[in-house]
């Protein structure tokens, strides 16, 4: 958890619960896990617990923080909060009752906005109806490459107020990508030693698909060796929207 977030398009995080595993190729440079392990060296408590070598690692089990279920409550102004930056709370280890009181929590703070973005897209359409979705979060899930468009469709039918794709870091072009109902797009390039590289036509083809459908379209970063190496600059302006459904309740 963090009162103040360095991600541009959030002011705050929360996680309730940490750790995860890899899914796609987009998980193979993942700064959670870069960061969980660094903790878990420093006596991190939140993150001893290990995981599946194969799939994370160091300090990055799955594990759920009922301590930090309050968090957002000590909270009096209003805050966009990311939730799980270091985690995904529709992961198959996260219980579902535990996922209920997180959205208890976010239902009984209106005055914040809640950002939470899965990869586990299968399971959040399982268990959606199975939620009470109050007007104050927004749902997203990750997109990098062509493989992985079928979570646009699982989101789809999904009761949250502002629904999002987050496609970083972009690993290839998405010309197939359906924005039918999805309400503000991220784009982002990958950061880190091992970074891949993002070309410029995959962004413009994503910016161009968001005009043409009316989804606020936000560029995150190029990347590189750190996440603000290559700037926000696309053609020479930065792009920043919000999506026109979101309101930020006053505190």
């Amino acid at each position: 958890m963090a009162d103040r977030s360095s991600i541009e398009w959030t002011e705050a995080t929360w996680n309730p619960t940490t750790g995860c595993d890899r899914v796609s190729p987009g998980c193979d440079n993942c700064y959670a896990l870069s960061l969980a392990k660094r903790l878990k060296a420093m006596g991190s408590a939140k993150y001893q617990a290990d995981g599946d070598p194969r799939t994370s690692g160091p300090g990055f089990g799955v594990t759920v923080h009922r301590d930090a279920l309050d968090i957002p409550r000590r909270w009096r102004e209003s805050r966009v909060v990311f939730v799980n930056s270091m985690s995904d709370l529709f992961h198959a280890r996260v219980p579902l009752d535990y996922v209920s009181q997180v959205f208890d929590v976010m239902r009984e703070t209106p005055r914040h906005t809640y950002q939470v973005l899965t990869k586990r897209a299968a399971r959040l359409a399982k268990v959606a109806p199975l939620l009470d979705w109050p007007p104050n979060v927004w749902m997203g899930v990750s997109v990098e490459s062509v493989d992985q468009l079928s979570r646009v469709d699982e989101l789809r039918g999904v009761p949250a107020a502002v629904l999002f794709v987050s496609a970083e870091p972009l690993l290839g072009p998405l010309p197939a990508l359906n924005l039918t109902g999805i309400d503000w797009l991220i784009v982002g390039g990958e950061s880190g030693s091992n970074c891949r590289p993002m070309d410029p036509d995959w962004v413009r083809g994503i910016r161009d698909q968001c005009e043409a459908s009316g989804t606020a379209f936000f560029f995150k970063q190029w990347g590189g060796r750190t996440p603000k190496a290559g700037g926000r600059d696309l053609d020479g302006r930065k792009h920043s929207a919000m999506p026109r459904r979101a309101s930020i309740a006053p505190a």
